[in-house]
């Protein structure tokens, strides 16, 4: 391990609060068979985890992929925080092998905290002017957190705007058996309709009867009561 890493995780170690680490480990379901199973946690807030990756933003990518082998998930936010922050500074380049960098370590992106902070900022960000095609991938990925990023990744592209990825990896999600994937697909589809509400609802008629429960009931929360009451109970037609 470099020296600023081990400075770095002496840090993080120094801040930890057991009681706070045993919270953590349930709120983020790391019990045998849960999604988070295995997880380790320090027990760190996530506003002293940015505030540790803002002091230490003279890292270099090597380094903040040696903090990302941690097996504590603070050290692994907190190398995420750091590799965000850097592909935003970076030149194409730089740029290009983050993402390439990112790519190659999505075991290491085993959280859903973890994902939503990352992957917009790098794949999104990275992926909007090219092919689709490496969400389409990751979308079919046997691995939960693979396919959270594809579609989570489309967040930075219905900022600009632009929804028809998020559409089209809706559709190939829709009958995923992980509640997470329905609350992600569900966020996004949310996020769709507060920038173009006819556009998701053209989504939305055409799947909500067949959608999971939790998916539809994310999409339509900011809808008008009446219109969120009439897809609840089926009466929309498509």
């Amino acid at each position: 391990m470099s020296q600023l890493v081990t400075q770095i995780m002496a840090e993080l170690q120094s801040l930890g609060d057991p009681e706070r680490a045993k919270h953590s480990q349930r709120f983020f379901k790391t019990g045998p068979g849960e999604y988070g199973a295995g997880d380790v946690f320090l027990g760190i807030r996530v506003p002293v985890q940015r505030a540790v990756a803002r002091r230490y933003r003279k890292v270099t990518l090597t380094e903040i992929l040696e903090l990302l082998q941690s097996p504590y998930h603070e050290a692994r936010l907190t190398a995420l925080f750091l590799l965000v922050d850097l592909y935003k500074r970076g030149a194409v380049d730089l740029k290009t092998a983050i993402y390439q960098a990112y790519s190659g370590n999505v075991s290491r992106i085993n959280n859903w905290d973890l994902v939503d902070s990352s992957a917009p900022h790098i794949v999104g960000h990275f992926l909007f002017d090219k092919s689709r095609e490496p969400l389409l991938v990751l979308a079919r990925s046997t691995d939960l957190w693979q396919r959270r990023i594809a579609i989570i990744a489309t967040q930075y592209f219905i900022r600009h705007y632009e929804f028809e990825a998020t559409l089209q990896l809706a559709e190939i999600l829709l009958h995923d058996p992980e509640d997470l994937i329905h609350k992600a697909v569900g966020w996004m589809l949310r996020e769709v309709a507060n920038r173009s509400q006819p556009r998701a609802e053209e989504f939305l008629r055409l799947h909500y009867q067949e959608m999971p429960r939790t998916m539809l009931r994310y999409a339509i929360e900011k809808f008008q009561e009446n219109l969120r009451q009439a897809y609840l109970k089926g009466e929309i037609q498509p």
